[in-house]
């Protein structure tokens, strides 16, 4: 089982080696959003925090309905968490949002208090 484990990782990585960076990181993404991820996004006006959410499995660029060129947004889905303590609470709802690239600071980052 060890030595099929082993010739499956080297495929993968003599496979992976052809590939573009592009190709590599959607394939990262890929495992990721299948594996499942903890992510907080902080959005900050200036200096202070003024939203968080948490439990994001992504963030995604959106792209145009026409072409293939990328809008100027970012959006997902994740709990707004509304007194900042990383956990979902009552009242805590899952929401939709969409953050500009151009006038809103954000921070995204992996929960740090997620149970592994």
């Amino acid at each position: 089982m060890r030595k099929l484990v082993v010739m499956a990782t080297v495929l993968l990585a003599f496979l992976m080696s052809g590939c573009t960076q592009e190709t590599q990181n959607k394939m990262g993404r890929g495992i990721q959003n299948w594996t499942g991820t903890n992510g907080v996004l902080d959005v900050y006006m200036g200096e202070k925090l003024i939203q968080r959410f948490i439990k994001v499995d992504k963030l995604s660029t959106a792209e145009a309905t026409q072409g293939s060129s990328l809008r100027t947004y970012r959006y997902g889905y994740g709990y707004l968490d509304l007194n900042f303590n990383y956990k979902v609470d009552d009242g805590e709802k899952k929401l939709y949002f969409e953050i500009s690239d151009y006038a809103t600071p954000y921070i995204f980052y992996e929960n740090p208090g997620a149970a592994k």
